[in-house]
């Protein structure tokens, strides 16, 4: 997962575009990057760490330009290292272009193992690299055209945002997995991944891109085209994690629908308990929901360090392990002799939850009742959330009642696939429930799912 952001003619794009990332921190923490365009030349400066690291007063000077585009990443494809940092810049026969992506690509592999046979080389081991390719095998005088056609042939999951000498391009797959916002600053047309951004900066969300649309801004003006649709397929963990709770994903506020989540886990999941405990943060409208329905108590019995970073996107497994001994600490005085329902909002790998649950039952919790806000995780995402391999989700390998027994807990219960749908608004259809289902609307190829098995994405980074 990742968040991308892009403005258009604005006199300091590059500070409004570090803004805008700023904003979206939360969506990928190994490595960031801004790309500028000042009339005559790409300007770019992208670093291994967060947002506020890697950009400052000085850094943010040599960004001259009134176009800028941002990307923080956290990887799915291709490994954790700089070369893999986005924006990707390259030199075309149509000027520079910079490109920055959040999704997947599910036949990356399968082209790029064409074009290479072709002559094509590449400087990333990153998916993204491929569209920048066949950009380039099919040169047009219009760049949004020359888009248009490699989009033609890439397949998965994309929200884009593209740079070139005469315009700032937005682009969203046909099937508009991952999330892509246009807004209004004071004129100048702006992107990004979630409504967060927006709000930082006082700018006016206008619209969600639609499915496949591709939206050109050149200077004041803004035109739209369409590469094709599919069946909607809206990514529903965004709003169980991924996106921040004050955003509004795929035309839903996340803190209402992770509100219902909880009310309806109480429906389908009571049991007798004193108290309702969240894991912060992503955890906490699910577990207030939970308390209203209910009508227990919610009590702030974990507190957690703000200055560490999301476990689930640490980009290794060492820090995985650690940030979770110094992210959270039990508040003994609210737990000690009560029976507590910890709620969270999933059980991807299962390696944090065993810890949670035993800080709890230490702190003196005489019960420990887990409600998940998500069905069961037992399949791998190819569009871009870190679960490549079925192997390392502990659903797929085990049943609710062992994965009870591995974290030690008196009971585990998760919302159901129903209840969850029913608390987003819009068709239940209209949204991907593969990570759950095994029901993928976008096949991955062959030769792509090899290379997964083989070399499986982070395989060495467990949450």
């Amino acid at each position: 997962m990742c968040g991308i952001f892009g403005i258009e003619s604005h006199e300091d794009a590059s500070n409004i575009a570090y803004l805008g990332l700023y904003a979206q921190q939360h969506r990928g923490q190994e490595s960031a990057g801004i790309v500028s365009w000042d009339g005559s030349h790409l300007s770019v400066q992208r670093g291994m760490g967060q947002v506020a690291d890697i950009f400052n007063a000085k850094v943010l000077r040599r960004l001259p330009g009134d176009r800028a585009i941002g990307h923080t990443r956290y990887s799915t494809a291709g490994t954790s290292v700089l070369a893999n940092a986005q924006p990707i810049v390259v030199k075309t026969s149509m000027g520079p272009l910079a490109i920055v992506h959040n999704g997947n690509l599910v036949n990356a592999v399968e082209i790029r193992g064409r074009l290479e046979a072709e002559g094509s080389i590449f400087q990333t081991t990153s998916d993204t690299e491929v569209i920048l390719h066949l950009m380039a095998r099919n040169p047009h005088e219009d760049v949004a055209e020359s888009l248009r056609a490699a989009l033609s042939e890439v397949r998965g999951a994309y929200s884009l945002l593209l740079v070139a000498d005469s315009c700032l391009i937005a682009a969203r797959d046909p099937y508009g997995f991952r999330p892509l916002i246009m807004g209004d600053l004071n004129g100048s047309c702006c992107f990004a991944s979630e409504s967060c951004a927006f709000d930082l900066l006082g700018a006016e969300g206008v619209r969600e891109l639609e499915l496949g649309e591709v939206v050109v801004a050149r200077g004041g003006e803004v035109e739209s085209f369409t590469v094709g649709t599919g069946s909607a397929s809206r990514c529903t963990f965004e709003q169980v994690y991924f996106a921040r709770p004050d955003s509004k994903v795929f035309g839903d506020g996340v803190s209402s629908s992770r509100l219902q989540f909880g009310r309806q886990l109480a429906r389908e999941a009571p049991v007798p308990a004193d108290i309702v405990v969240a894991v912060p943060d992503s955890g906490m409208f699910a577990a207030l929901g939970y308390a209203r329905e209910s009508g227990l108590p919610l009590e702030f019995g974990l507190i957690r360090n703000h200055y560490v970073g999301r476990t689930f996107i640490e980009p290794k497994q060492s820090i995985r392990h650690f940030g979770v001994k110094i992210k959270l600490n039990p508040v003994e005085d609210l737990i000690a002799g009560r029976r507590v329902i910890l709620v969270d909002d999933s059980i991807v790998r299962g390696t944090t939850s065993p810890k949670i649950v035993k800080m709890v039952r230490d702190a003196g919790a005489t019960e420990v009742h887990v409600r998940i806000s998500c069905p069961p995780t037992r399949w791998p995402c190819h569009y871009g959330i870190d679960m490549p391999t079925q192997e390392e989700l502990i659903a797929s390998q085990h049943s609710v009642e062992e994965v009870c027994d591995y974290i030690d807990a008196d009971s585990v219960t998760y919302l159901s696939l129903e209840g969850m749908l029913d608390a987003l608004s819009g068709d239940s259809s209209s949204y991907c429930t593969a990570c759950w289902t095994g029901e993928y609307r976008v096949q991955i190829s062959e030769e792509d799912q090899r290379q997964q098995q083989l070399f499986p994405i982070r395989a060495e980074e467990s949450d």
